[in-house]
């Protein structure tokens, strides 16, 4: 399965929000910087989906607030 994300790095608190179906905005304490705000978003997700880290990945976007992640 594949979701639309919108970010939001540097945010107060973790949280993510079901916009539609496939569209979620995830925002996460994490700076957009080395990566550190894709790898909150993949483990927020995952979180969220009560699914193991290892199945979410961000697959486009990585430099975007807009991402497509895959979900295994």
């Amino acid at each position: 399965m594949k979701l639309t994300i919108i970010a939001k790095p540097g945010a107060k608190e973790y949280k993510v929000f079901k916009i539609s179906e496939t569209q979620y905005k995830v925002s996460v304490k994490e700076p957009a910087k080395e990566g550190r705000a894709n790898w909150a978003i993949e483990r927020e997700l995952a979180k969220h989906f009560r699914i193991a880290i290892s199945r979410v990945r961000v697959i486009h976007g990585q430099t975007n607030k807009t991402k497509i992640v895959e979900i295994l």
